[in-house]
């Protein structure tokens, strides 16, 4: 019998399908600190020039004031992606004066203390409210310093008309609905299987300015006076210094099925953590082992655009998985925007990997193994002769690596053809020699630029992120987008105000229904 894999790739190979993998719809949300002249963390307020992180479309603002997120919209174009993510970063340059967009994952300069780091706010209204005191109750959980890491949020999605033809062809008994959820929920298993594969070729956070702990134990090694590294880690922020915490490495949230899924989340949202009683009510939204969706902090994530006022796992129940939201993505800062249009090309051929591939239900065993191999490839990744498990059995990261890349070369073949292009097989051959050639990883580059330089990694990044800041001053802006961005900032800042004028109950009672919603899944 054919396996998942190659009844796809003859579905996608017909002539009359082709044309189906140019509708590929993607989007990039890419965070980026505000740092001033000294490559310390930006203490000012978000620049009332961008206009209102709360309602601005492109221009809004994550845990900090001071951490920026650039967001383009829903498109089937790279091009057009990555030149409004350009066009943002050249808009945002030319307000900032005498401060930088620091251009990596890893932080600029910090202070010793957790104020130092001052969380974002977004006006008087309740949904504002809500953002900044889940800010809070975040800095109280995980220290405010973790959130300051930053990286590039990936969204993707095959359109409705896409997943009609497929439902067709592969005569599914399930509804329109179950069968998309269902298979961006098979993705997402097979993603977390293989997400140590993305995490090698593309990790660009090795190294860690000293400050960053300061004087928390650690494994890093010293790399002169200020920079700490991992001599063979990919990506520091997808360890134990980033995104991790304690209370959730008991969280098991289970990816078998959309109600697996939200009964799993909605329990640690609903139940109360001992440890969090003790944080001021007014510093955090619950005492919930998570405040929201949001909180648990996962590589990938199944999405949907959500109602006003509609909590994540209700808009899932209510119309199933719309796009997925590739969580692992370092910015890396030898790159304008933290990201290429070779890396798109390939993370999408991987996508659609995930997709195609068979992709049974994870046990607790799987699960263990997922989690384990990403912390090896993260933490030693480019060490020589690295073995990770796979069903059980040992097996060489960098033979595993090869086997991988070969099946997803067959799916860049296809999106070649149907875009008529050699590009996206030109990006599996780039990463294949990465696997033959670890000094070729951005994370090797990383440090052996620091190595070299006898550079901290302070001033390394502080000198890429000022060349590519110049690189877009000079380019600048032409009238029309800066009209453009002039008329974003005017209608962001009407609409936070008619949000603000509208508002009739408490917060209080706003937390309240918010919740209830919860209670009511």
């Amino acid at each position: 019998m054919a396996t998942s894999l190659e009844t796809r790739l003859a579905f996608f190979a017909a002539t009359e399908k082709q044309h189906l993998l140019t509708q590929i719809q993607r989007g990039i949300e890419k965070e980026s600190l505000r740092a001033d002249q000294n490559g310390v963390l930006a203490q000012t307020e978000h620049p009332a020039a961008f206009g209102s992180a709360l309602t601005h479309p492109s221009i809004t603002t994550d845990f900090s004031e001071a951490l920026l997120e650039f967001i383009t919209p829903v498109s089937n174009s790279i091009d057009d992606t990555l030149n409004e993510l350009d066009a943002i970063h050249r808009f945002a340059v030319s307000e900032l004066k005498d401060e930088t967009i620091w251009n990596a994952s890893m932080p600029c300069r910090l202070g010793e203390e957790d104020d130092a780091i001052p969380v974002a706010r977004y006006g008087i209204s309740n949904t504002a409210t809500m953002k900044t005191r889940y800010r809070l109750g975040l800095g109280h959980r995980y220290g405010r310093k973790m959130q300051t890491i930053a990286g590039i949020h990936y969204n993707f999605s095959l359109p409705k008309s896409v997943w009609q033809e497929l439902h067709t062809a592969e005569n599914s008994d399930l509804s329109l609905k179950i069968f998309i959820t269902n298979n961006y929920f098979g993705m997402i298993r097979n993603f977390r299987r293989y997400a140590w594969l993305l995490i090698y070729l593309f990790g660009a956070a090795p190294a860690v300015s000293r400050c960053f702990l300061n004087g928390k134990p650690h494994q890093l090694e010293a790399l002169g006076e200020y920079t700490l590294y991992g001599p063979h880690s990919t990506s520091l922020r997808m360890g134990d210094l980033g995104y991790q915490s304690d209370a959730q490495k008991n969280l098991h949230i289970c990816y078998n099925h959309l109600d697996f899924y939200v009964e799993t989340l909605k329990g640690a949202i609903t139940t109360s953590h001992g440890d969090y009683e003790k944080i001021p009510r007014e510093e955090q939204l619950s005492s919930g082992l998570l405040q929201i969706e949001n909180e648990f902090y996962s590589p990938i994530r199944p999405k949907r655009v959500t109602e006003s006022g509609e909590i994540p796992l209700g808009a899932l129940r209510r119309g199933g998985v719309e796009y997925i939201e590739v969580r692992c993505i370092d910015v890396n800062p030898m790159l304008p925007v933290g990201i290429n249009d070779e890396q798109i090309r390939f993370i999408d051929a991987f996508l659609l990997f995930c997709l195609y591939q068979d992709s049974p239900p994870c046990d607790d065993d799987n699960n263990a193994e997922i989690s384990s191999n990403l912390l090896a490839v993260v933490n030693r990744g480019r060490e020589p002769g690295l073995m990770l498990d796979q069903s059980g059995n040992s097996r060489l990261m960098t033979e595993w690596a090869e086997e991988l890349i070969g099946q997803i070369s067959r799916i860049a073949a296809q999106l070649d053809t149907a875009h008529d292009t050699t590009a996206y097989n030109e990006s599996c051959t780039v990463q294949l020699a990465k696997v033959h050639d670890v000094s070729l990883t951005p994370s090797a580059q990383i440090v052996a630029a620091l190595e070299q330089r006898n550079d901290s990694y302070y001033h390394y990044a502080m000198a890429q992120s000022v060349e590519h800041a110049k690189v877009f001053r000079e380019r600048g802006l032409s009238e029309e987008e800066r009209q453009r961005f002039a008329s974003l900032r005017e209608d962001s800042m009407a609409a936070q105000a008619k949000v603000e004028a509208e508002q009739s109950e408490s917060f209080d009672e706003y937390l309240s229904r918010f919740y209830q919603q919860y209670q009511d899944l």
